[in-house]
């Protein structure tokens, strides 16, 4: 299901800043327009995976009509110059089985001696480094 939601694009000295208003000033950027819109839509998607994750849902969307730059641009004291309003599209479930879920293949080498041992208790490989992995990326 396509979710579409309008984002405040402000011009600044390294690109562009990306707001989405009605979810609560989410917030990403980008070097030039295109590379503000594809994070746009990476911010959003996993924005939308998260609430659904967390079993919440998502607030209705405003349309673009009745999102005021102007306003925007001063709650956040931004400049309105080359600022737009534009609506990013996404489609959460696909998005997700793309960039959040996917499972890549990994091959690994390990000591004989620790695929015997980890074998003889049924250790699953796979989980232990996803685990470890995690542990590792947080600290």
């Amino acid at each position: 299901m396509l979710s579409i939601y309008p984002a405040c694009f402000f011009k600044d000295e390294t690109g562009y800043s990306v707001v989405f208003p009605d979810l609560n000033w989410l917030a990403t950027g980008g070097s030039n327009e295109a590379e503000a819109m594809n994070m746009a839509v990476d911010c959003l998607a996993g924005y939308l995976y998260l609430l659904e994750k967390e079993g919440e849902r998502a607030p209705e969307a405003s349309s673009v009509a009745d999102v005021s730059l102007a306003a925007v641009a001063k709650e956040l004291d931004a400049d309105v110059k080359g600022a737009f309003v534009s609506l990013v599209s996404v489609d959460v479930a696909e998005y997700a089985r793309e960039h959040f879920e996917k499972s890549v293949r990994k091959s690994l080498t390990i000591p004989a001696w620790l695929d015997r041992a980890a074998k003889e208790k049924n250790i699953n490989f796979s989980q232990v480094l996803q685990e470890a992995l995690i542990l590792k990326v947080k600290s």
